[in-house]
């Protein structure tokens, strides 16, 4: 193997030679020193060295006084001095072979005295630049089923996909776990880690009634909402435990189990003191924020279950009086009137059921989520909790190495000092020390982290919300669609009770000779056409616009409806142009024609 490659032949791997950029001897028989260094006066080394086998010396003028060992020499010739001098170069390298053969002969031909930093630099860049990149490891799970036996624990079955070198293999397919096995998972991790965020594990069963498919669809797809939180966190998927949790053939349980830093009535006491000098106002001010969403979300989710029940129950008394509204038509003469309780009767007891839905839909759209969000947030306060619990102890830490401090600035100051109370206060001081520097640079790892994952909390949590928000309300506009749509179905029987139009009057004052029903709408842009009569006046003096029976006559309504109408247009005033505006205004009227018009 020839040495004698130029610098620009050969690129040296490790960065910059320990040893400088003197040249040194060739493994070559009678090779001529190189010309640019001036060897005159240079006295001979004090040791005898062959030079056609070793390598490892300077040739530098300012070195030549000495011997210096190669990483890679295994000679035993050399003092100890040598020896470790070469080992600590070796580690300041990196940990790499920078004593090698290949690499001292790229060295001779750098440039000497002001252009040495330069080369050395540019080198170091090319190096850097041609070093593979890290690797970036990732944990991904992908939820496929769901098996439930009765009112056991469901099964959740998931595939997993990683490249992380603890796992045995990088694909794990029909990985079958418990539920209870993830909520024993998550508890380790809330203990284990205090520097990450770790989400609550949702709930077996939704509001939405074990066993359907919505009821499915829903754990399915806020287990599989977990898992990414968890995979996504490189300090969650690097814990032993996941590796434990995947590769187990048998069932998990964690193998240590960890404990919070203080439990039961001491944790009580220290929440009632004051919170530690924080010098992170981001964590500072997160903890009340926190809490307060965690009260909010928990008070609005009993809110929540109390309007359920409410509606539930309405639910069961529309259907109970709808049954009962039926069965007067058997001793009714009016066949009319007897025809329109008899659809009527079905009609509300169709609404109960609709109501019931609802209640179902409320609970699942927005009781859930309210229920669950709570537990997460209480997860993140406790989190927070911890960390202020871990700065009082690092506060401790500090008040207890001052004070051995001073115990042993006081023994000192003694006349006579036995030897034993020196090596006890100089042990019971270093401890002090190691504990404090332990807790200061465990405070800060933990801060730096609660940091990243305040701001990944609040914006997964406030997505998660509007998610559930717009779910809720889209459910509910579809609910009163179908409502609104139930009652029109009805309104032609109600009207075609007697020719005068039934209850299509209710509250006028003069009724048209024959009345047909209309198959128009009843609910309009600009109000009821089962009314005539204004609802309500407002206080802004806003005109007040007329309903659509006021103002155009119906069908069969002639020249009196005309009349009718043009008196109460007359008597309303005049037509303004905020009329122009109804259509723009928000009240029950507009909300109602909305809701039975639009389509989205």
């Amino acid at each position: 193997m020839d040495y004698s490659a130029s610098i620009h032949e050969v690129e040296d791997p490790t960065g910059a030679s320990p040893w400088g950029n003197s040249p040194t001897a060739s493994p070559q028989n009678n090779r001529p020193g190189f010309g640019n260094i001036d060897t005159t006066g240079v006295e001979p080394p004090p040791f005898r060295i062959n030079t056609q086998t070793s390598n490892g010396f300077s040739q530098d003028p300012s070195l030549t006084e000495g011997f210096q060992r190669s990483g890679t020499e295994t000679s035993t010739t050399g003092t100890d001095g040598d020896r470790d001098e070469s080992e600590s170069q070796s580690v300041a390298v990196g940990g790499e072979t920078t004593g090698s053969l290949s690499e001292q002969p790229s060295r001779a031909g750098a440039p000497e005295g002001a252009g040495q930093g330069q080369y050395q630099e540019q080198h170091g860049q090319t190096e850097e630049s041609r070093r593979p990149p890290k690797p970036q490891y990732k944990l991904q799970a992908k939820v496929t089923g769901l098996e439930r036996t009765g009112k056991k624990d469901p099964i959740l079955r998931f595939d997993i996909h990683t490249n992380l070198p603890r796992f045995r293999t990088t694909q794990y397919r029909d990985v079958r776990r418990l539920h209870s096995e993830f909520v024993k998972l998550g508890e380790h991790l809330v203990g284990a880690n205090p520097e990450a965020l770790v989400p609550a594990v949702p709930p077996p069963v939704t509001s939405a009634g074990a066993g359907t498919d919505e009821d499915e669809t829903r754990v399915k797809a806020l287990m599989q909402r977990w898992f990414n939180y968890v995979c996504s966190s490189e300090i969650l998927m690097k814990d032993d435990e996941m590796v434990l949790f995947v590769e187990s053939d048998f069932g998990y349980s964690p193998l240590v189990k960890m404990k919070q830093p203080a439990t039961g009535v001491r944790r009580k006491i220290l929440k009632q003191f004051a919170p530690p000098p924080d010098d992170t106002p981001e964590l500072a001010e997160a903890r009340p924020t926190v809490k307060l969403f965690y009260l909010g979300s928990m008070d609005a989710g009993h809110k929540v279950d109390k309007m359920v029940k409410a509606r539930r129950g309405l639910g069961l008394t529309e259907s109970e009086y709808g049954v009962k509204l039926g069965t007067m038509h058997v001793q009714e003469p009016h066949p009319g009137l007897a025809n329109a309780y008899r659809k009527l009767g079905k009609v509300v007891q169709t609404m109960g059921d609709y109501h019931a839905a609802q209640a179902t839909a409320e609970a699942t759209t927005i009781g859930d989520p309210f229920q669950y969000h709570s537990q997460d947030a209480f997860i993140v306060k406790e989190t927070l909790t911890n960390r202020q619990i871990l700065m009082r102890e690092f506060i401790q830490a500090q008040e207890a190495t001052r004070s051995k401090l001073n115990a042993a600035d006081r023994l000192k100051a003694q006349s006579s000092v036995r030897r034993e109370k020196v090596d006890e206060a100089i042990a019971s001081l270093d401890e002090a020390r190691n504990n404090e520097t332990y807790l200061y640079n465990k405070t800060h790892n933990v801060t730096q982290n609660l940091v990243q994952e305040r701001r990944k909390w609040f914006s997964r949590t406030a997505t998660d919300m509007r998610m559930s928000i717009r779910e809720y309300v889209l459910r509910e506009i579809e609910a009163e669609r179908r409502t609104l749509a139930l009652l029109e179905s009805v309104r032609p029987d109600i009207r075609g009770i007697d020719a005068s139009g039934g209850l299509s009057r209710l509250g006028r004052e003069a009724h048209p000779a024959i009345r047909r029903s209309s198959l128009a709408a009843s609910q309009g842009p600009k109000g009821d056409s089962w009314s005539g009569v204004p609802r309500r006046s407002d206080a802004n003096s806003r005109t007040v616009s007329s309903s659509i029976m006021g103002q155009l006559p119906e069908e069969g309504d002639g020249e009196e409806g005309a009349e009718v109408s043009s008196s109460r247009l007359g008597s309303s005033g005049p037509v303004g142009p905020k009329d122009e505006d109804d259509d723009d205004r928000v009240d029950a009227r507009n909300a109602a024609s909305r809701l039975a018009t639009s389509t989205f």
